[in-house]
């Protein structure tokens, strides 16, 4: 029950909100939820008196609630509380969290994991748990960025049910942490002072995946007490959940050029035919060629010709590895809380949180695959394919019928571990009653562990009649591989006797651990009822350790044993493709065994086996493929800050707000290994300043309604590194990869200014009603310092003058001459430029309807986002392109509509994001990679059988969108990545006590 005074007194004012978290029944009150608030409420005359009491329940007193706390604030802020989280169609917190405006996130097997906050994505946004600032990580799948290296946070370690408050702070105050350009988001878990006395919950749920066919389970419990007159208080809660699905479709690993610069060397010419690239000539005739040698050609027909002049044009993109796959994700996520308080007398209280969350995983993946079209001659690679027809579309090779293509079905199988500890200590207490201070200490750990990261393959080379067909199936093409791909007969192990493609074995640990440690005291004095000082100073360490090893050579496998055929290292996958694939598309296929090869072989012994090609020794630093991989950050800061919150009148209109001062010292040491360098370590340092003033201001013009104003100076710190750029921001080391198939080069930037920007903000907010809001706001972010990813082809020789002990002549042999073309990438500060935007913000439950219609209601937002970012086209920063920040969604809205009565609740939740960037420049001669449209539709429905008893259903993603990835630039836009993962349901009870 959920009591709201409509105009009583505000140190009388005391909100009680008794709510479910899963079936956690959350006690919990306003005062504890804003303890971080930036500024106390305006003063209100003390003669008014309570004049109604409105009593809600459920999931209306939970927004009400977070209205609360987003009215009494000085900043523009946001909130979720309790209910909200947990009843919620949501699997986690990144997934509760999209519900605020202007928060989008991005999702991984089909499962919220990052956020995007005002088109900033998570490297602008920091979290802190209980107080203080963390970093989870965990791995992700390629296209979705892989493993976390950088310092976004990934909310999929933690189950919601975990915490009972969530604040997304979108401007700045002095006395709140720097870090961040887009918001802070405050986590918060619950407190047994959150409760009064004795209070027990318990739920479990089942769920049900309608790709995967497969039945999980879902349960969560609290206990919680005080003792000792309340002086003492405990608690304990506990989140586990089992989530088994499948995710499936097309992807093609990017495009790439048919010819020239970025290409693999263009298709093989007819006979007698010049070919588009005669300088990769291999072959000789009376006409030079660019055909691999020993590779028949076709015959000189009009139909030969055509085709190779239709597939070979200048600016043709093609598909570097066009595939089908299907990926089996398996899941289980742990949480616990723990907290203890005491407070001895009235003025002092002591608390101790602790939080763990273990989140442990295994992928297997399995891909049936054309490699030829991404290789080049020496792999076997495009050189070698003849074209007997094709057909483009906007400058992309969309079909075509090929033969001398090298197929492989591939098996990767990842087991994927999250660990994060956080423990702090707080201690509040007011030394008079102007007089109070804060005190707190606490360390985050979050260690990812990916101990098995292995892959396996089998081959067919030479394939004749293969075919793709984008026409009519631009996501998901027909793909014709011209052999019966189910039968062992037809697929080899090859081993390093034979010819490329050969087999592989790729086995490649890692991990990395990212710890927060960091000590903070507060002070504030109330220099009269007007006016009060804040100071405090803060102090944190941030470490992030990378590792990651690998074999030597992994494409040296041993042959199979006498007596051993493929069919006993083999099984086959079934029943792919169900509600996404057109007709004509292999749904079996012939799939490595991993297992037996793993037993046949011996590949986990980390040794030298001593058969051919059997030497599975794993080596770090000292194998150049794996150096690039290991890599610390150490990080200092300091601040200070000084900080004035004050209330008055400015023409009888009610003004409060802060303004204040932070100034921050950060110091750096990035070290690491180069790939050419041997064992040697790279390190560098770095240290800047920075001074960053705030004010924020609320207006009260008239009654219910709110004007705000905010202006900053604000900072991020550099990314670590991006995994989807393929790069080291910060680690002062450079990477080589010269023996193709993808010639590549790239450089650290210890030396990265952080991202600095001016922001400013204006909000209008009308509480017209009880329970009910209309509001717009408006925000400015003047990006004047960036950081961006550069991309250049430079011949090898270039790189040779660039950087002479990185890249020396010697360093590029074999397939590697001096004027071999590499795409160097590189990190640099660029000038920025300005995002601006704004929101708009509905909610209101419709009492005023008659019937049943009164007990509905309604929260919906719209955000719309522009922003005007120059990057650089080349290393010297000589020519720009204008585009859209990266992870920047245009436009996003979020909807629910609800229903809820006595015993009765039921709501849908949509949510859209619009398409946006993840690379500009892209790879392989794109202009973009980006990621298309995504809506996503919720539902949830409870039922109270008693006052203690819940019966509860729940459906999640019931559009079954996809996971839609893109490369292009401003006219072609190719699909990379085209996945689903099906839709979610959960039915399960709740009693609380």
């Amino acid at each position: 029950m959920y009591k709201i005074m409509q105009s009583g007194a505000r140190s009388a004012l005391r909100q009680t909100l008794v709510a479910g978290a899963s079936g956690l029944a959350i006690a919990m009150t306003l005062g504890v939820v804003g303890a971080s608030a930036q500024s106390t409420p305006a003063s209100q005359d003390p003669a008014e008196t309570t004049v109604d009491e409105i009593v809600v329940t459920g999931f209306r007193a939970s927004l009400d609630a977070a209205l609360n706390i987003k009215r009494r604030e000085a900043g523009v802020v946001d909130a979720i509380v309790a209910e909200d989280i947990a009843d919620f169609p949501d699997l986690n917190l990144a997934e509760a969290v999209q519900r605020i405006p202007g928060v989008s996130i991005d999702r991984d097997a089909g499962e919220g994991r990052s956020l995007t906050v005002r088109g900033l994505s998570s490297d602008f946004t920091r979290t802190r748990i209980n107080g203080m600032e963390a970093q989870a990580t965990t791995g992700g799948t390629d296209s979705s960025g892989g493993a976390n290296r950088g310092r976004g946070f990934d909310f999929n370690v933690f189950a919601a049910e975990l915490f009972n408050s969530i604040t997304v702070r979108k401007t700045a105050a002095a006395e709140t942490e720097e870090g961040s350009l887009g918001a802070t988001i405050d986590l918060q878990s619950t407190r047994p002072f959150d409760y009064e006395g004795f209070t027990a919950a318990a739920s479990v749920q089942a769920g049900y995946n309608d790709l995967s066919e497969n039945y999980n389970p879902r349960v969560a419990f609290l206990l919680s007490d005080t003792f000792a007159d309340d002086k003492f208080g405990a608690l304990i809660s506990l989140a586990y959940s089992e989530r088994d699905t499948l995710e499936e479709g097309f992807s093609s690993v990017r495009w790439a050029p048919a010819v020239g610069t970025n290409s693999s060397g263009g298709f093989c010419s007819p006979l007698g035919v010049t070919p588009a690239n005669p300088g990769n000539s291999t072959a000789t005739g009376s006409t030079a060629a660019n055909c691999a040698t020993g590779i028949p050609r076709l015959p000189n027909t009009a139909a030969n010709v055509a085709a190779y002049n239709t597939a070979n044009q200048p600016n043709v993109f093609i598909p570097r590895l066009p595939r089908y796959g299907r990926l089996t994700h398996s899941q289980e996520r742990l949480g616990v809380t723990g907290s203890f308080q005491y407070r001895p007398v009235e003025t002092t209280t002591f608390s101790l949180d602790v939080l763990y969350s273990k989140l442990d995983a295994t992928r297997q993946e399995d891909f049936l695959e054309s490699l030829s079209f991404s290789r080049n001659a020496a792999a076997g690679g495009q050189t070698q394919i003849n074209v007997r027809d094709a057909a483009v579309e906007n400058n992309a090779l969309v079909y075509g019928i090929f033969d001398n293509v090298d197929i492989r079905s591939e098996q990767r199988f990842d087991e994927l571990s999250t660990e994060f500890t956080q423990v702090s200590f707080t201690a509040e207490h007011d030394f008079s009653d102007r007089l109070r201070g804060r005190f707190y200490v606490g360390r985050a750990e979050s260690v990812f562990d990916n101990p098995v990261q292995t892959t396996v393959t089998i081959d067919r080379s030479n394939t004749q009649g293969f075919s793709y067909d984008f026409r009519g199936n631009p996501n998901t093409p027909v793909i014709n591989y011209g052999f019966d791909v189910t039968s062992p007969a037809n697929w080899q192990w090859r081993n390093s006797t034979l010819a490329v493609p050969r087999s592989e074995i790729r086995l490649r640990p890692n991990g990395v651990e990212t710890v927060f440690e960091s000590a903070q005291a507060d002070l504030a004095f109330d220099v009269n009822d007007s006016l009060t000082i804040k100071g405090g100073i803060n102090y944190k360490t941030f470490g992030s350790d990378s590792f990651e090893l690998r074999r030597t050579d992994e494409t040296v496998v041993p042959a199979l044993p006498a007596g051993t055929s493929l069919a006993d290292i083999t099984s086959l996958l079934t029943g792919y493709g169900r509600n996404l694939v057109p007709a004509g598309v292999d749904t079996s296929w012939l799939i490595p065994n991993l297992p037996a090869i793993a037993q046949l072989f011996n590949i986990y012994c980390n040794c030298d086996t001593g058969l051919v090609g059997g030497d599975f020794r794993l080596t770090g630093i000292t194998n150049g493929n794996a150096r690039g991989g290991n890599r610390n950050i150490e990080e200092e800061d300091l601040a200070f800050y000084l900080q004035a919150d004050f209330e008055t009148q400015l023409f009888d209109m009610p003004l409060r707000g802060n303004v204040g001062v932070r100034q921050v010292n950060t110091k750096l040491l990035a070290e690491g290994f180069s790939s050419t360098g041997g064992g040697t370590p790279v390190s560098g340092t770095n240290e800047y300043d920075d001074t960053l003033p705030s004010l924020n201001l609320a207006l009260e013009p008239m009654e219910d309604v709110i004007v705000r104003f905010g202006a900053a100076k604000v900072m991020a710190r550099p990314q670590i590194g991006n995994t989807l750029a393929g790069t080291n921001y910060l680690v002062p080391t450079t990477s080589l990869a010269a023996t193709g198939p993808n010639y590549t080069a790239s450089i650290g930037n210890v030396g990265l200014d952080p991202f600095r920007a001016t922001t400013y903000d204006f909000s209008l907010e009308w509480y017209f009603a009880p329970e009910s809001l209309l509001s717009f706001a408006y925000f400015y972010k003047d990006i004047d310092s960036y950081i961006q990813i550069i991309r250049q082809d430079l011949e090898y020789q270039a790189l040779t003058a660039l950087n002479p002990s990185a890249f020396a002549p010697g360093f590029c042999s074999g397939t590697c001459s001096p004027t071999t073309i590499f795409q160097l990438t590189s990190a640099v500060n660029t000038e920025g430029g300005p995002l601006k935007g704004f929101e708009i913000s509905y909610q209101q439950p419709f009492t005023f309807l008659p019937g049943l219609l009164a007990n509905t209601g309604v929260q919906l937002n719209y955000t719309k986002v522009a922003s005007e970012i120059d990057y650089c086209n080349n290393a010297l920063c000589t020519t720009f392109v204008t585009d859209d920040l990266i992870n920047l969604s245009p436009t996003a809205y979020n909807g629910t509509l609800y229903y809820e009565d006595d015993t009765f609740s039921m709501r849908v939740s949509a949510a859209f994001r619009e398409q946006y960037l993840q690379n500009v420049p892209g790879r392989n001669g794109n202009s973009i990679e980006g990621k298309k449209d995504t809506f996503n539709l919720d539902m949830s429905a409870s039922y109270n059988l008693t006052d203690q008893v819940t019966v509860t259903f729940e459906g999640l993603n019931l559009t079954d969108e996809e996971n839609h990835q893109y490369v292009g630039d401003g006219s072609r836009s190719s699909t990379s990545v085209y996945h689903h993962t099906g839709r979610q349901y959960y039915i399960g009870a709740r009693y609380k006590f």
